[in-house]
């Protein structure tokens, strides 16, 4: 009995991250100059209020942005002191389920790691998935999601609009 406990607090340990996901990206990596689809996820909400917006913020390097519509969403494309804003609003997204908000970009010539600033409203409060790692290994308790962008294979066509 005493084993069965153990095992089952160690299995709710390990679950326990999963229960917290803040809005992750999907695409983990990319191809420098190329166009990409992004896809963010919104696990919950704050507090267990629903979402009913949220905004990603461009890194430097990143361009041409195009949101994809959502059905009981307004979308907005914009700026925010040079910066480009892509904006859902509407919904709500209760807490209990999860969706996904996607967009494409036009990824840097050149590789290297890009963040993505995220505020998510909710009805009680919002959350800034803002945070970007230092040098230390400080875990961050509101991350901005991250994509690697890698070298574009030497003789690659990229792809122009």
């Amino acid at each position: 009995m005493k084993t069965t406990l153990t095992i089952l607090a160690c299995a709710a340990a390990l679950l326990a991250p999963a229960a917290q996901a803040h809005v992750t990206l999907e695409q983990t990596t990319g191809l420098a100059g190329s166009f990409q689809k992004l896809t963010f996820r919104v696990g919950h909400g704050c507090d267990g209020s629903a979402t009913k917006g949220l905004t990603v913020s461009l890194p430097e390097g990143a361009a041409s942005a195009k949101p994809m519509p959502k059905a009981g969403w307004k979308v907005d494309v914009g700026t925010n002191g040079g910066v480009q804003e892509i904006s859902w609003k509407g919904g709500p997204l209760p807490d209990a389920y999860f969706d996904e908000f996607v967009m494409q970009v036009k990824l840097p010539a050149q590789p290297g790691k890009l963040y993505f600033r995220i505020v998510q409203q909710c009805d009680k409060a919002s959350v800034a998935w803002d945070e970007i790692p230092g040098d230390g290994a400080v875990k961050l308790k509101a991350p901005a999601p991250m994509l690697e962008v890698l070298p574009a294979p030497a003789g690659t066509a990229q792809h122009q609009h």
